[in-house]
Formats: structure tokens, C-alpha cells, sequence
């Protein structure tokens, strides 16, 4: 099993930056995962199903987690760090700000799928947060879902380092910074 230190979540509200930041990383050669809730969103969305977070938000939860897990597999088979659009710990930050019960096996999975300890976090950004098919949260939402992530992955025992609200090129320098080269460069 791979060791979690090699292992970085970028986690944060809605429509602050998390996927531009990991496409930017991607480019520079780093593995990353995809985002659990807009890949269920359009998977779910295309066979008009019944796990979309406004249908059925416990559905969508667990779909996220099986989600995060096989990502959290798929990064072992990758050299150097991994980068993931959010983690298994969201999931419990999503049910809790939802209102909903976070059922044992959610608190099951989060120990057992460790990250690094540095946790890197995008702050609300008014500025850059947009809606789309699969974003219909509001600012205001966005805000909430920071403060539950914040709280989530505190409890768990993370270090939340907050990203800068900058220019994609700073956040990625201050991400390199923090994490060293993608596998294979020096």
C-alpha cells in the first residue's frame, strides 16, 4: 500500500478553484483523481437517476465514497504524489452540512484511507464562483460547504493549509512548493 504521505487532497467549497489548480498540476505532470460529485452528477444526471445530491443526497453520498475509495486504490498504482479533487473525508463534511446521519462505515473509510497530513484548502472566492449543469450550490452554500470541510477534516486530525485567492500560476508554485516535483523530475 502505498504511503499516504505521497498522498494530497485539495478540498474547499464549490467554485473556488480546487479542479483548475489539480488540471494546472495535472499539465505539469502530476496524477490526480476526478471530482466524485461531477462525475456522479453527470453519470447520474445522463440516465436520469436517482443519485443527484437534490434527489437523493444520502444516495449521492455513498456514491461518493465508493468514488473517493477507488481512487484512493486506483493512486497506488502511481510514483511520486497524487493530487485528488477532494477525498474520502468529504463525504462526511457533505452528509454534515446536509443535516443528514454520517453512518459508521463513512467513519470506517476515512480511517482507513489516509492522506497526507497537509490538507490544502480553497477559500471562498466570490470572484471566480460560477453555476453550471452540475453546480447549482449558491455563494452562500459555497461558504457552508468550506466551514463543514474546515470542521470535517480538523476532526480527523489534518493540517488545512489555506490556499492563496490567486492567479492559478501563484497557487500552483505555492502547491510545488509544499508537495516537491511530479515522479520522474528533479
Amino acid at each position: 500500500m502505498k504511503h499516504p504521505d505521497s498522498l494530497y487532497v485539495i478540498t474547499g467549497g464549490p467554485g473556488s478553484g480546487k479542479t483548475t489548480l489539480i488540471d494546472g498540476l495535472e499539465a505539469l505532470g502530476y496524477a490526480r483523481s476526478l471530482e466524485a460529485g461531477r462525475g456522479i452528477i453527470q453519470h447520474q444526471a445522463a440516465i436520469d437517476g436517482p443519485a443527484l445530491p437534490w434527489r437523493d443526497p444520502a444516495l449521492f453520498a455513498e456514491l461518493m465514497l465508493s468514488w473517493e475509495m477507488r481512487s484512493y486504490h486506483a493512486a497506488q498504482a502511481h510514483a511520486g504524489p497524487v493530487l485528488f479533487d477532494r477525498g474520502v473525508p468529504d463525504v462526511i463534511g457533505y452528509l454534515t452540512l446536509c443535516g443528514l446521519p454520517v453512518p459508521p462505515h463513512c467513519h470506517v473509510a476515512a480511517t482507513r484511507h489516509r492522506y497526507n497530513r497537509v490538507v490544502f484548502i480553497a477559500p471562498p472566492w466570490p470572484e471566480i464562483f460560477r453555476q453550471d449543469a452540475e453546480r447549482k450550490q449558491d455563494p452562500e452554500l459555497a461558504q457552508r460547504t468550506y466551514a463543514s470541510m474546515v470542521q470535517t477534516y480538523g476532526e480527523l486530525g489534518y493540517e488545512l493549509v489555506e490556499l492563496p485567492r490567486a492567479p492559478v500560476q501563484e497557487r500552483l508554485r505555492f502547491v510545488i512548493e509544499r508537495i516537491g516535483p511530479p515522479s520522474g523530475h528533479a
